[in-house]
């Protein structure tokens, strides 16, 4: 089996069991412009090392899976053109033709899996996409969640998405979906997504405890912990529902779709919220970064008491 270039830093916190935290790549290369992309690169793995653990950046270069990646490569990752964005169906696709791609949230999964990193924090998972009942588009993250043991932190899924549908398909899959200390459903940009979470934990510990638990009972897949946005950044969900069917309409009329739906509407909504959608991605990114660097912790501190 190949296994992943993993960085001197990376390799050196696994080996002496300390946390380590998985990052994508693609809200680099697709979620915002340079040089604010590498700004913010930069501010979660700061984040994440002044929590106490170490950040492990993911993505495919020139052909390698590189899990941790120096601030050259940071930098270079940035300010590339047309790079790939992998999940997935065409991650071995992207290494065995020597090229770089950016990693999703299942893309990630799979390479942390192989590192043998548990925790991955990331914005906003991909779910099931309005109009999905013709279209079926539907993201691959949600059947990752299912089989991948990776506990991912995100601030819900992406509000663009059918929310009700996404929930009720990962209640299909078997994932546990876990609001972080409210018994709403976050919706990436806004702290309620009007829809009841199935579990609720007040805890880093607790939501570490309940990893190792279903890793001890032979169970596949992760969970997905929703944490909500920080109440002084986030936009309400009534401010962003016109702003979201108005994006929508938009891509629908030009015919967008696939991959490159979520870009669009992603940058859409920044135009129409005059650059206020960002400044909350990257308040929930840096506050999810926070919550996955205290559970990685978590993990390590109580792993010697469930049989492996």
């Amino acid at each position: 089996m190949i296994r992943p270039q993993v960085s001197p830093a990376v390799a050196a916190a696994l080996e002496a069991g300390r946390p380590v935290v998985a990052l994508e790549s693609t809200i680099i290369t697709h979620g915002m412009p340079w040089p604010r992309n590498l700004d913010v690169a930069r501010a979660v793995e700061t984040e994440i090392r002044d929590a106490g653990a170490e950040p492990a950046t993911i993505a495919v270069i020139d052909g390698a899976l590189c899990v941790g990646l120096t601030d050259a490569q940071l930098e270079a990752l940035a300010q590339a053109r047309q790079v790939a964005k992998l999940s997935r169906a065409d991650m071995a696709v992207c290494m065995a033709a020597g090229r770089t791609g950016a990693t999703t949230v299942a893309a990630t999964m799979i390479a942390a899996q192989l590192a043998g990193i548990e925790v991955f924090a990331t914005g906003g998972i991909g779910g099931v996409h309005k109009g999905a009942e013709t279209s079926f588009d539907v993201s691959a993250d949600l059947q990752e969640l299912a089989q991948t043991g990776v506990t991912v932190v995100a601030a819900g899924a992406k509000a663009i998405l059918d929310l009700p549908k996404t929930l009720e398909r990962l209640e299909t899959l078997g994932v546990p979906v876990i609001a972080y200390g409210q018994d709403q459903l976050p919706a990436f940009w806004s702290r309620e997504a009007g829809l009841r979470a199935p579990l609720r934990m007040d805890s880093a510990a607790e939501i570490a405890r309940a990893h190792l638990m279903r890793a001890a009972l032979g169970l596949p897949g992760g969970q997905l912990v929703a944490n909500p946005i920080p109440a002084e950044a986030e936009i309400p969900r009534a401010t962003l529902a016109p702003v979201i069917a108005q994006a929508t309409s938009d891509a629908a009329q030009h015919g967008i779709s696939g991959k490159a739906l979520t870009p669009y509407l992603l940058q859409r909504i920044f135009e129409l919220t005059e650059g206020r959608s960002l400044e909350a991605n990257i308040a929930l990114v840096l506050n999810n970064a926070r919550l996955a660097a205290g559970i990685a912790a978590e993990m390590g501190a109580r792993r010697g008491n469930f049989p492996s």
